[in-house]
C-alpha cells in the first residue's frame, strides 16, 4: 500500500507524530495495510461512494478506502492528536477527504450524507462501537441512508449481531439486526495485528438493509426485547410481566411458557405490534 499510495508506512506516521494509542478513547490502530485494504474490500466496490469512516486515528483504512477509488471520505475523528497524521493523506488525495472533530456520538451521520451511495466503513472504538451501530440501525427513514455498513467490533459483538434464535449470543442486539439488515461475519483479525494488541480476537461485519423489514414502532420493539432478554433464563409470561404477561403473549399467539432466545424476528415484532 506504501507504494500503492506514494504516503509513508503508518508505523512512521505514528512515530512522527507521537500517536500512542490511548485506552480511554478505545483505541487499536490496525497497521497491517494489507488488512485495511481487506476491510475496505469486504464493503464492495467504492467507486463513486461516499464513505464516512469513525476514529481513523493515523489513517490506514482511510488510505485503503481511498486508493480504492472512493468518491469521498467523510471521517470523524475526537483525537486532535491524529488531525496532523490525517491532513497529510488529505494533501495527498485532494478534495477527497473531510475531516471532522468531535464525538460519532453525537454526530449527525444522516444531516451531512451527501447525494449518491453512502457506505460506512470503520474500525470503531471499542467503547461505542455497539451504540454507533444501534443509531444507524433507527434513522429516521427506512431505507436508511447508507447502502452498506462495513464494521470492526470484537468477536463476542460480532456474534451477537448475526446470531440466530436458540444460539447462546442471540439477543435484543440480534433481534434488531435481524429485523432491519442482511448482517454476516466477514473474516477475524487477530489481537496480533493492532498496536496495542487488544486482549480479544477482532471481526469484520458487513451489513446491508432489509428494503421492506415487517412493520414495527421500534420503541415497542425496544420495550419487549429488553423486558424478555433482561430476564433470559424466566418463561416469557414472567419476563413479560411489566408489559401485560399472559394477555400480550396471547393476543400474539405466543406459548407464555416459551423464552425469549427461542422467539424469532418476527415472533418479536409480533409481541411489539400487540403492545
Amino acid at each position: 500500500m506504501a507504494a500503492l499510495d506514494g504516503l509513508p508506512p503508518l508505523r512512521d506516521v505514528i512515530q512522527r507524530h507521537g500517536l500512542d494509542a490511548r485506552k480511554a478513547l478505545g483505541q487499536n490502530f490496525l497497521l497491517d495495510l494489507n488488512l485495511t485494504q481487506k476491510v475496505a474490500r469486504t464493503a464492495g466496490s467504492l467507486e463513486g461512494s461516499t464513505v464516512f469512516e469513525v476514529g481513523p486515528g493515523p489513517g490506514g483504512l482511510t488510505r485503503a478506502i481511498l486508493a480504492l477509488g472512493a468518491r469521498k471520505v467523510i471521517a470523524v475523528e475526537r483525537d486532535p492528536r491524529c488531525l496532523p497524521a490525517l491532513a497529510e493523506i488529505s494533501d495527498h488525495y485532494p478534495g477527497k477527504l473531510e475531516v471532522l472533530g468531535g464525538d460519532a456520538l453525537k454526530t449527525d451521520f444522516e444531516a451531512l450524507a451527501p447525494a449518491g451511495p453512502i457506505k460506512i466503513i470503520a474500525n470503531l472504538p471499542y467503547n461505542v462501537g455497539t451504540q454507533l451501530l444501534v443509531n444507524w440501525l433507527l434513522p429516521k427513514e427506512w431505507p436508511p441512508f447508507w447502502e452498506s455498513l462495513t464494521l470492526m467490533f470484537q468477536k463476542e459483538v460480532g456474534e451477537r449481531i448475526v446470531a440466530e434464535p436458540g444460539e447462546d449470543h442471540y439477543g435484543r442486539l440480534g433481534v434488531l439486526c435481524g429485523w432491519r439488515t442482511d448482517a454476516r461475519m466477514a473474516f477475524d483479525i487477530s489481537p496480533q495485528a493492532f498496536t496495542p494488541p487488544p486482549k480479544v480476537t477482532s471481526t469484520v461485519v458487513h451489513l446491508t438493509p432489509k428494503e421492506s423489514p415487517i412493520p414495527c414502532a421500534v420503541a415497542n420493539l425496544e420495550k419487549v426485547t429488553q423486558a424478555a432478554f433482561g430476564q433470559r433464563r424466566k418463561m416469557l409470561r414472567q419476563s413479560l410481566k411489566p408489559l401485560g404477561g399472559e394477555n400480550l403473549l396471547n393476543k400474539a399467539g405466543i406459548d407464555p411458557q416459551r423464552r425469549a432466545e427461542t422467539l424469532s424476528v418476527e415472533e418479536f415484532c409480533l409481541l411489539a405490534n400487540s403492545l
